[in-house]
């Protein structure tokens, strides 16, 4: 494994949320997932794990990882509790079991979290080695808008329910707020119909 330098404070007990994705853009959705998670769970950080390209979705309109990158930092500015970094492409790592057994072994005094939308637990039994995932870390689902019933349907919460609080893994508890619509997916398609207005 490539020596990785902690992309923010590490220290034994300290509870750290990981959210993965493109990120592509980054948009207030992902502010919203990141921030309730935090507060009802008393994350100490959370790390958004900007993906270089995520397995499950085209490479046709992905932005470069740079750019990605330098627009989730600008949206999370100032906030010191979230760190946006770029770790799965430093680990040479594609997907998030690899992703986190890397973590787990630099960073063994850590307590981490993996932190998801509701819309992502719908299809995360596609991920590779979902269930040892769910068996690796807690997960904490954010309901949002249009997949607050996706737990009811989830082949994760099938297999291993749903939990009041976190616990020792598998372990999948609901998170639930002022629910955020923002999302990646419609973004780009503004932006698509701009360009076409514009064009």
């Amino acid at each position: 494994m490539r020596w990785l330098r902690p992309p923010g404070p590490i220290a034994r007990g300290l509870r750290i949320g990981l959210l993965g994705g493109s990120f592509n853009p980054a948009h207030e959705g992902h502010l919203y997932v990141a921030e309730v998670a935090r507060k009802w769970l008393g994350l100490d950080y959370v790390w958004w794990l900007v993906a270089p390209q995520n397995p499950l979705k085209p490479e046709e309109g992905m932005a470069p990882l740079g750019e990605r990158l330098k627009a989730a930092q600008k949206l999370v500015g100032r906030q010191p509790r979230i760190i946006v970094t770029d770790v799965e492409a430093r680990l040479g790592s594609r997907y998030t079991i690899d992703t986190l057994k890397a973590l787990h072994r630099r960073f063994p005094e850590a307590r981490f979290v993996w932190l998801m939308g509701s819309d992502n637990l719908e299809q995360f039994h596609h991920w590779r080695n979902w269930a040892e995932i769910a068996r690796r870390v807690p997960i904490a689902v954010v309901l949002r808008p249009g997949s607050v019933l996706a737990p009811l349907k989830a082949k994760a919460v099938h297999r291993f329910g749903l939990k009041r609080c976190l616990r020792r893994p598998p372990t999948i508890v609901l998170v639930d707020g002022h629910r955020h619509p923002a999302s990646a997916t419609a973004i780009r398609t503004l932006g698509t119909a701009n360009s076409a207005v514009v064009g």
